[in-house]
This record gives C-alpha cells, structure tokens and sequence, in this order.
C-alpha cells in the first residue's frame, strides 16, 4: 500500500501517522507538504493532526485552501481513500468532504486523554478488521472536536450506516460522561457516502504501539491494508 501524508504548519502529528502505516505496511508513507499542487500517485491521503496555521479563523478553515487540498479533491472524486485525523478531520469538514462542522469543545477546554470508541460499521475500507459493537481504546486531543450538523445530515449519517466511531464506555453505553467533548449522538468519526473517506476526532496512530500504551487504533491500518494491498 503507498500512502501519502500532507503536512501544514502546525502539523503535529504527521510522524505518528507515518509510524502507524509502516508499522502496518512495512512501507513508510511519503510526506507531501501543503503547498505542493502536486500529490504523488498512491493508494491513500491522510491528514494528520495538530494546528494546523496554529487554528486561526477556523480550525482547518485556512488548510482547507491549501494547494494539495486541490490535489487532494480530485483524487478523492476517483474514489482514492482519505482519511483525516483530528485537525485532519477538521480539514475534511472545511473542504466540503465531510458534512457537519468541528467546534469548540462543550467544556470549553483542550482535552488530552484516553477515551473509549464503539466501532458502528465495520464494513468499511477503513474498519473492516474490527468487529461491529467492538470497544476499543485510543487517545483524544483536542480543544475543536464538538461534532455538530443540522438534523437531515444527521438522518442520513444514521440511516445510511455513515457513523463510524461513537464514544462510549468501556462497556459501550453511549453516555455524557463519555463523551469528551459534547458532539452530538456522541459521535466521533463519520464517512462520506462512498466510504472512501473517514475523518475521526481520536488518534487510532497512537494506540499502534504496546510501548506507548495499546493497540486498539492498529486494526484501522491494518484494515486499509488489508483493502488496499
């Protein structure tokens, strides 16, 4: 699988994610930087997290005119997968990939912890070595990941089977204690209606790693490999 990873000032978290794929590919990702009008020839884009121009107007507002993100659309309308990761995420979003909007954070403040996931579709490129219903556990953060969207987009999401990723509790109740940062129906991730795109709030790349606290988030590259090889 040849992946590739755009970087934007403020990028934070563009390692990690290389780390993740090669990790599961035994291939490391090339880096596109943002103002490439160029994308090499893969077989998926990620947008990693971060800060992306340090989240001024919008978190993901001014990257989402970046000039791959050009590049980056038109490969998307040819079905080439994209997965957007925390400021990724809030990129997808700002560029019309992804309906909704990211705020502010229900509490008003940056939350950094640990928070657990129930996959809600498992047949998907990017979650088909999961099962669906199963919990995992991966990190959060963020101070802009309160999911919100008007409720026809909602009812579309859910009738279409287009939620990928509630947060819940370890036992898989959706509940307002577990939910970090307010987003509707506890929401955490959803796919464009193709599912070839995902954008998720979590970090699935640094649960890659038993050393730096679990492997729940490897099944999410193992799935794009095992789909995409």
């Amino acid at each position: 699988m040849r992946a590739a990873v755009v970087s934007f000032p403020g990028s934070n978290r563009e390692r990690d994610i290389v780390m993740a794929l090669e990790r599961a590919s035994g291939r490391k990702p090339v880096v596109v930087w943002h103002g490439d009008a160029e994308i090499p020839d893969c077989d998926l884009i990620v947008l990693p997290g971060g800060f992306s121009y340090g989240d001024y107007l919008r978190s993901g507002a001014m990257a989402a005119h970046s000039p791959a993100m050009k590049a980056l659309k038109e490969r998307a309308a040819k079905g080439v997968p994209v997965l957007g990761v925390c400021n990724g995420f809030q990129i997808l979003t700002e560029a019309g990939l992804l309906p909704g909007a990211l705020m502010r954070n229900a509490t008003l403040k940056f939350v950094c912890r640990q928070v657990h996931l129930r996959v809600e579709e498992s047949q998907s490129l990017f979650t088909n070595a999961y099962e669906k219903g199963q919990v995992i556990r991966v990190p959060v953060a963020h101070a802009d990941g309160n999911y919100t969207a008007d409720e026809g987009t909602l009812k579309r999401l859910e009738d279409r089977g287009l939620i990928a990723f509630r947060y819940v509790t370890p036992d898989g109740r959706a509940a307002p204690e577990a939910n970090p940062n307010g987003s509707i129906r506890s929401i955490a991730g959803i796919f464009n209606e193709s599912k070839t795109v995902l954008g998720l709030m979590p970090h699935p790349e640094d649960a890659t790693d038993p050393n730096a606290g679990g492997m729940d988030g490897i099944g999410l590259f193992k799935s794009l490999v095992d789909a995409l090889h």
